[in-house]
Formats: C-alpha cells, sequence, structure tokens
C-alpha cells in the first residue's frame, strides 16, 4: 500500500492512463476527481464492497433439497 500527502491541486498518476486529482479539501472531506479510460470501473468502497458481497452470495451453493420441492409445484398441461 503506498500513502501519499497531497494538496489541493495535486495529482496521482496510476499507470499511463489515470490520473486522480485533490480539488479540494474541506474539513475531514476530501473531494476528487479521477480521469480514467470508460473500461475501468469506479465504484466508492461501500459500493463495491455490496457488490461483492451480492456476487458472493449468488454464487453459494444451493439446497437441492429446495429444488426437489419445487418440482411438486409443477404444474402440468
Amino acid at each position: 500500500m503506498l500513502a501519499l500527502t497531497r494538496k489541493a491541486g495535486e495529482r496521482i498518476v496510476i499507470g499511463d492512463n489515470i490520473v486522480v486529482t485533490v480539488v479540494a479539501i474541506k474539513g475531514d472531506s476530501i473531494r476528487l476527481t479521477i480521469d480514467a479510460p470508460k473500461e475501468i470501473k469506479i465504484y466508492r468502497g461501500e459500493i463495491y464492497d455490496a457488490i461483492a458481497a451480492e456476487n458472493k452470495e449468488a454464487a453459494a451453493p444451493i439446497d437441492l433439497a429446495e429444488l426437489t420441492a419445487l418440482k411438486e409445484f409443477h404444474i402440468k398441461k
């Protein structure tokens, strides 16, 4: 992990195509701009964590007994 100190107007360059600029600092809040290619997804940390949790839940193994129970509700034409 890299920890840096930046002032308003200063920037950080990641690779050749991502630039993070400190726009403003007010108390405990920092306003950033991120210039990156459109194919790079950028999420706030709490949104990323929620997406990862949903993906983990969706990938969890299912109980086959529940699927067997659903067969009983199958309506024959």
